[in-house]
């Protein structure tokens, strides 16, 4: 399941307990998905590169399978600020 969508349902709880988002409480997540950019307010979230996090977790895969050793990937990532942080 998406972040955006348990954001969503965190963004709803904290609203029926009274608190403000993002005045009382900041909300963020890390996918931005479509559903991130949608409710009141939008929701702040990290953008990640995912063609090319999927290609680098297949050829570490693949590699892995072949006994090769492999090293961490460091792949870059964006901050998508929005209205809940």
């Amino acid at each position: 399941m998406p972040t955006a969508v348990l954001l969503v349902g965190a963004v709803y709880c904290l609203h029926r307990a009274g608190r403000r988002v993002p005045e009382d409480v900041a909300v963020g997540g890390f996918d931005d998905s479509k559903v991130a950019s949608t409710p009141v307010p939008r929701l702040t979230t990290i953008r990640q590169p995912w063609a090319r996090l999927s290609a680098e977790m297949v050829r570490l895969l693949l590699g892995h399978l072949a006994g090769e050793s492999y090293a961490a990937v460091i792949l870059p990532a964006e901050p998508v600020i929005r209205g809940s942080a």
